[in-house]
């Protein structure tokens, strides 16, 4: 099942299944693991995917394939997860999801652009690049990835007020319960 077509004939089979849950469906892969197969689905929507979500969608993914034959005899394992940070974006609702965080967009023509996603439409993304507006449209660039932040500026708690469970400026350990603890908001 690693042929283009064999990939496409399943992405035909499971975008009704994935989109009649409400989600999009990012990615499907199927990739070999000893005698068995990984089927593994990408699945998103505007304002992420919540843990139920995904085991609602992975029950009726996993049903439609038990109805069908998409996936043949041999035997398969189902992997059904939401896109890591790192993924690129290359479509316009990926950027729509990106809106407010931090990007790195490669450009057509050469070189790399950061800045922050603005806003983004069927045509192309604004960013806010150095405090100044920068209009990119798709075409002029190959894809932007969002860059890993642990505190994005404006965040509510943007300050360290000594207490060990609010941000992470405070790892050191001393949380008043006898352990090292931390979060990102």
């Amino acid at each position: 099942m690693g042929t283009d077509a064999s990939r496409d004939r399943l992405v035909k089979f499971l975008d009704p299944v994935v989109s009649g849950e409400g989600l999009d469906l990012e990615d499907v892969t199927v990739t070999p693991a000893g005698k068995r197969r990984v089927l593994r689905v990408i699945v998103d929507r505007d304002g992420g995917v919540s843990l139920d979500e995904v085991a609602d969608v992975s029950r009726a993914i996993s049903q439609a394939l038990d109805a069908g034959d998409a996936m043949g005899a041999a035997p398969y394992v189902l992997e059904v997860t939401s896109p890591g940070v790192d993924r690129p974006l290359t479509e316009p609702r990926h950027w729509r999801r990106a809106a407010g965080r931090l990007v790195a967009v490669e450009l057509r023509e050469g070189g790399t652009v950061e800045g922050r996603v603005r806003a983004a439409d069927d045509s192309g993304v604004d960013l806010d690049v150095s405090g100044e507006p920068r209009r990119l449209d798709y075409q002029d660039l190959t894809h932007g990835r969002v860059q890993v932040e642990f505190r994005r500026p404006g965040d509510a708690d943007d300050t360290d007020d000594g207490d060990d469970t609010d941000d992470i400026d405070d790892i050191d350990g001393d949380d008043g319960r006898g352990g090292a603890s931390w979060t990102s908001t």
